[in-house]
């Protein structure tokens, strides 16, 4: 046996040895803790639905899960550490429309959103609602518009960071109704809502989870709900595409592991979010801060994820959005 066929022998050896080792690992999957990463600060509303899925997932998996946040960059910055982890499924990220759907559309980011993270399943779905804070004299959508095309007036609106969905949802409204707001952004929603509760800014696009608490305690007020018609989401809210045809914005949230994780251990984790998103105080949980609790396939999220690259690829051409 010639020398080069002896170490094509052994790297065909040990690659088999390799993928065994691996193949075995997803089957005891899981056999430590689970660490979801949230790309935000604590307390947001990406934060918070994490949170929210962590027991029925611990007990479902028979491992600690465990959510640990590393904001910064709207979301980029715990995206690609998750990006770049092992594909072993202990190390996931727990995404949204932004990191994971459209911010590569408005600037450059370390990792590819279809090739370098594997959708697991959506957890939920959220209409962005426009919010003013209470010392607005907008009451109203028609107010609101009206009052910003004042040339006397100059407003801003706040942002969970740059090209995240609360951005280009404000980059669109400008673009559709010639209002002129300047741009606010903000490492998350956890620091943003203090500045907007205190009216250092004078609108934002809220999920209900962002804004229930201020909604609540009187500080700010909802406007419109950018679904296409009024919703039981947000009861009580016209859809500002009733004033502003065109205008929709709805924002979805979900687990994605690195590319290359085991299908046995992609589907365990499927299978414990389903389970999580099932249970009736995540349910509630939802509902009361007006959001949809809508678990789904792998396979379904990846393609809601390219149809909102398409989108939101038009709408930043749109609204003039470059890299």
């Amino acid at each position: 046996m010639t020398t080069a066929s002896l170490a094509l022998r052994t790297l065909f050896a040990a690659s088999a040895a390799s993928m065994a080792a691996f193949a075995a690992a997803a089957q005891d999957f899981p056999s430590k803790p689970i660490q979801i990463i949230v790309p935000y600060a604590a307390g947001g509303s990406t934060d918070q639905l994490a949170r929210a899925l962590q027991s029925s997932m611990s007990t479902t998996l028979g491992q600690p899960v465990l959510v640990v946040n590393r904001p910064g960059a709207g979301g980029t910055i715990g995206t690609d550490q998750v990006a770049r982890s092992e594909p072993d499924g202990y190390t996931l990220v727990f995404g949204n429309t932004g990191p994971n759907a459209i911010v590569s559309l408005t600037r450059d980011v370390p990792y590819d959103l279809l090739n370098d993270l594997q959708p697991i399943s959506t957890v939920a779905l959220t209409p962005m609602i426009l919010a003013v804070p209470v010392g607005s004299p907008a009451k109203t959508l028609e107010e609101f518009i009206d009052y910003a095309q004042r040339p006397d007036v100059q407003l801003n609106y706040g942002s969970t960071g740059n090209g995240g969905i609360s951005h280009l949802a404000g980059e669109h409204f400008k673009s559709l109704t010639g209002v002129k707001m300047e741009h606010i952004p903000y490492q998350g929603a956890a620091p943003m809502m203090p500045a907007f509760g205190g009216g250092q800014l004078d609108a934002a696009f809220l999920t209900g989870l962002d804004g229930t608490s201020m909604l609540n305690a009187g500080l700010i007020r909802y406007l419109a709900v950018a679904t296409p018609e009024p919703t039981d989401v947000a009861p009580g809210l016209p859809a500002i595409a009733d004033k502003v045809p065109g205008f929709e914005t709805v924002a979805w949230f979900g687990l994605l592991a690195p590319k290359g994780i085991p299908d046995a251990v992609l589907q365990k984790l499927n299978a414990a979010v389903v389970k999580a998103v099932a249970e009736p105080d995540v349910q509630k949980m939802f509902k009361d801060r007006w959001i949809e609790a809508r678990s789904s396939t792998p396979e379904e999220l990846s393609e809601r994820i390219r149809a909102e690259m398409t989108h939101w690829g038009k709408v930043a051409a749109s609204a003039g959005i470059k890299k």
